[in-house]
């Protein structure tokens, strides 16, 4: 068992790693329009399709990459992998900073995909150093360092990009320079030597690693749900900056601020909602209210004809930041912890299939609606897709997900063979 001391030390210096690594993912969202017609040449509905693809790379990256990154933590345990990815992603905003074409800069992406496996590991290393009793709270601290990091970055970014769309990568670069430094010198492991497994490569690949999480009883459902959470979520990083630009005429800065507000909300809720609402609801209620709020946003986005209604939309259904953690809590109390590294590869070879497939298809949605042959001019179009499927995965969880009541501890649950 982990000490109290070291607990508390690894989720402080793992909350930093993360809220570092959000920071750095945030600073670059703003300029992303403006940087990608300076380097093609192209107009903003084109634009969106070019970012699209650099959506695309960085998801079938960690789709790839995820489960074998989360089979490593579980054989070499949390903290060298969560320094490699964190290096990795500083080397890959060094490549984005200095890019002097697309391809360049589909380069940096590639390797952006593959460092972004440090949040499976860092979902992992909390499981670690989790009981039952604080395991949804400790997983909110992932939303938070989300939330505080999409305040910081995009608006930073915002700033940033006034002195030039290459001047947020570098900012981006020094962040996770700082990241690896901090880590380095303080961030403790906590996958203890006997919970350590042989590595085999059958389950270090995505296919592996999904067909392995079958063997625990409801983890498929929690799957369903999470990708079509999911499969929902990523029309935000896939084309609010464009949205924002084409149909409110925001600047970079106006972009920034509007993603800083997204995230506070988001923070707060998970520093202050959250610890409250868990101990007298219950994960599968919270995760069920936060689901609920997810799709109100999703249609609320796209009903907001004037920028200042977004920031309306953000406050009345900031409690969707409820959903993620008692999910990911549900999921992780039913696996031993041997695996935990391989379960939250697996989670994030899920939301990888989802980043894989939406970013091309937003931004096509978006451009389509949008370009010189649209049928209809409707720059919300890609929120009311996502919409859809953030319901659907009400409905699934509902329907499909047993209460916590109804499911044995992870001791003493029959595992299939």
């Amino acid at each position: 068992m982990i000490e109290a001391k070291t607990a508390r030390r690894g989720l402080a210096l793992v909350f930093t790693t993360l809220l570092l690594d959000i920071t750095g993912i945030g600073i670059i969202m703003p300029v992303l329009p403006a940087y990608l017609q300076e380097l093609t040449g192209v107009g903003v509905s084109e634009a969106a399709i070019e970012g699209g693809w650099l959506f695309f790379v960085y998801a079938a990256m960690q789709f790839l990459f995820a489960p074998l990154v989360g089979n490593l933590s579980d054989r070499f345990g949390r903290r060298p992998i969560l320094l490699a990815s964190v290096l990795t992603f500083a080397v890959d905003n060094l490549i984005c900073a200095v890019a002097w074409s697309y391809w360049v800069l589909f380069i940096g992406r590639v390797l952006a995909g593959i460092s972004g496996a440090s949040y499976s590991t860092a979902s992992a290393f909390i499981a670690d150093v989790s009981t039952d009793e604080n395991r949804a709270k400790n997983f909110g601290l992932l939303g938070i360092a989300f939330g505080v990091g999409f305040v910081i970055g995009p608006v930073l970014g915002g700033l940033l990009g006034e002195f030039g769309p290459r001047v947020p990568f570098w900012g981006a670069a020094v962040l996770a320079l700082i990241n690896f430094i901090v880590g380095w010198f303080f961030l403790p492991e906590t996958l203890e030597q006997h919970h350590r497994r042989r590595f085999e490569w059958r389950r270090a690949n995505p296919l592996g690693a999904l067909k392995q999480m079958r063997n625990y009883k409801g983890i498929g459902w929690i799957g369903l749900v999470f990708f079509l959470m999911t499969l929902g979520h990523m029309m935000y990083p896939a084309v609010w900056s464009f949205v924002g630009s084409y149909r409110y005429g925001w600047s970079e800065q106006q972009i920034g601020f509007s993603l800083g507000v997204f995230g506070l909300g988001g923070a707060l809720v998970m520093g202050f909602v959250l610890p409250r609402v868990i101990p007298r609801l219950g994960e599968w209620r919270t995760a069920a209210i936060g689901l609920a709020f997810t799709a109100l946003a999703a249609f609320g986005y796209a009903a907001a004809w004037k920028g200042w209604m977004i920031y309306a939309v953000i406050v009345a259904t900031c409690l969707e930041a409820l959903a993620d953690p008692p999910l990911r809590s549900l999921a992780a109390a039913k696996v031993p912890p041997s695996a935990q590294g391989e379960l939250q590869g697996a989670m994030t070879s899920v939301f990888s299939i989802t980043s894989i497939i939406t970013p091309l298809f937003y931004t096509g949605i978006f451009a389509w609606f949008t370009g010189p042959s649209a049928p209809v001019t409707f720059g919300g179009a890609p929120f009311v897709l996502g919409g859809i499927f953030l319901a659907l995965s009400l409905v699934a969880f509902v329907l499909r997900v047993e209460k916590p009541s109804a499911v044995r501890d992870v001791t003493t649950a029959t595992v299939r063979t």
